[in-house]
């Protein structure tokens, strides 16, 4: 079952939805930027719905059914619309908080508000502080395309202080996010319970899932890890620091 629901939030009606599962029902997921909204993101989120996971997605402001103009958000923005779904639709604490591309950024600072004791990371893009409040457009465009913008980023400080598990995901040839961020996000996370970097072998950065849907194993192996991150991470393969050898399938 999918249930549709809005969220008011500063003017905007967010448009979201939960896939309901059988017995968690935690999730909360932010999707990427681009030409991205919650609907692209059914591959992962129907599989974990089929294993009784459920999750909640919503479209960011110039995104999807919610509809606007970029110019009328930023990456902070998208963070308090994260928080403002999480608190109307009452998701329970800890939550696990999912988090694509940009998402992911947006997922990381979300452990700054909320108890969260799993955290999935897919591609995941991250920003210098700096860009954090401007309005996506020129002036945003002009800071993120500097050589290495990210590198000043608050995500490893915020990640060094998680205590959850943390499951990173990349794409072996993704075209935007070097491998050098999600090695490092694994790095950062000093503190946290478990972390496994796990690279998608032939993926790319829009390219992931689907590709993993055509190969039964691969996909089921994948969800595997995703389902014991969220539950106990008890399959969880940990690596501590960026030097040991990521998980590829």
């Amino acid at each position: 079952m999918i249930e549709n629901f809005d969220v008011a939030y500063e003017g905007t009606i967010l448009k979201a939805d939960h896939f309901v599962g059988r017995d968690s029902n935690r999730i909360l997921y932010v999707h990427g930027a681009g030409q991205s909204s919650r609907h692209g993101h059914r591959i992962l989120r129907g599989a974990l719905q089929q294993r009784g996971v459920g999750s909640v997605c919503f479209d960011c402001i110039g995104h999807g059914e919610t509809g606007g103009a970029l110019a009328q958000s930023s990456v902070g923005s998208r963070t308090r619309q994260a928080a403002a779904v999480a608190h109307t639709r009452e998701l329970p604490q800890p939550m696990a908080v999912f988090g694509s591309s940009m998402g992911a950024y947006n997922a990381i600072r979300l452990t700054q508000q909320f108890q969260v004791d799993a955290l999935v990371l897919i591609v995941p893009g991250v920003y210098t502080p700096s860009a954090y409040e401007v309005p996506f457009g020129p002036d945003f465009s002009a800071i993120i395309r500097r050589e290495r913008s990210w590198d000043d980023t608050d995500a490893w400080d915020i990640l060094s202080r998680f205590e959850g598990r943390l499951m990173v995901i990349a794409a072996e040839h993704d075209a935007v996010i070097p491998l050098e961020i999600p090695q490092r996000l694994v790095a950062a996370a000093t503190r946290a319970q478990s972390k496994t970097l796990h690279v998608v072998e032939g993926a790319a950065h829009n390219y992931l899932w689907a590709l993993l849907e055509t190969q039964p194993d691969r996909f089921d192996a994948a969800i595997d890890l995703v389902e014991s991150t969220v539950a106990e991470g008890s399959r969880s393969r940990t690596y501590k620091g960026a030097a040991d050898a990521p998980h590829r399938v």
